[in-house]
């Protein structure tokens, strides 16, 4: 009697995603973000602290983030209180405030010995990279939520850009401010961005009274 020929047995790999958090990162919450903030301050993290701020004021993507250079921020020997930039994944402008306390942060930081000459806004530690990767940013991102306790796999770069949206939209469920201050092409994209459901939608609905 002849053996069926029978497929080989693999060993179970584990899934790359097991034990983790997968899917769209969460946005920070008010008093993760002055928990960070404060950790940042005693330790006198001049850079960190200002790219905090600035990564949170500014609601950008990561590779726009790193590659600010000095004068997107700073003009006639003071920190700027608005900035605009072009995107780099939809070419297009995009604006953003810079609060006082980021305003601080980041003239603190431009007083530094590793900023005398800098054009760039967060200059690379190696000589031939003119500023710090989207990687090194993600590890810091991953530095900030683990110090005070939070599930790394839970946040991200994108957690950084989505916190002040996520309360500006709780506060007011202006779908269109959301959507300019992230340079949203789209409104569907910031709804998804959002993570915006039914449930926030009939919220908004029963805080207005006629």
């Amino acid at each position: 009697m002849q053996t069926a020929n029978l497929p080989a047995i693999r060993a179970c790999r584990p899934a790359w995603n097991k034990g983790r958090i997968v899917g769209q990162k969460r946005a920070l919450e008010p008093q993760h973000v002055w928990a960070i903030r404060v950790r940042l301050e005693i330790a006198q993290q001049t850079r960190e602290l200002a790219l905090f701020n600035l990564a949170i004021d500014s609601k950008l993507r990561g590779c726009d983030l790193v590659k600010l250079k000095v004068a997107d921020v700073y003009a006639a020997g003071q920190v700027k209180r608005r900035a605009s930039i072009v995107q780099s994944k939809t070419r297009r402008p995009v604006s953003f405030e810079i609060t006082e306390r980021t305003r601080k942060a980041v003239a603190a930081w431009l007083e530094a010995p590793l900023m005398i000459g800098s054009e760039h806004l967060w200059p690379g530690r190696i000589h031939e990279r003119q500023h710090i990767s989207t990687r090194q940013y993600a590890r810091l991102v991953q530095d900030w939520v683990t110090s005070i306790g939070l599930e790394p796999s839970a946040y991200g770069t994108h957690s950084m850009r989505r916190t002040k949206v996520a309360q500006i939209y709780r506060k007011t469920g202006n779908l269109r401010a959301v959507q300019l201050l992230l340079g949203h092409t789209k409104m569907d994209s910031t709804v998804r961005y959002l993570g915006i459901d039914l449930e926030d939608a009939l919220a908004i609905s029963e805080s207005v009274e006629l």
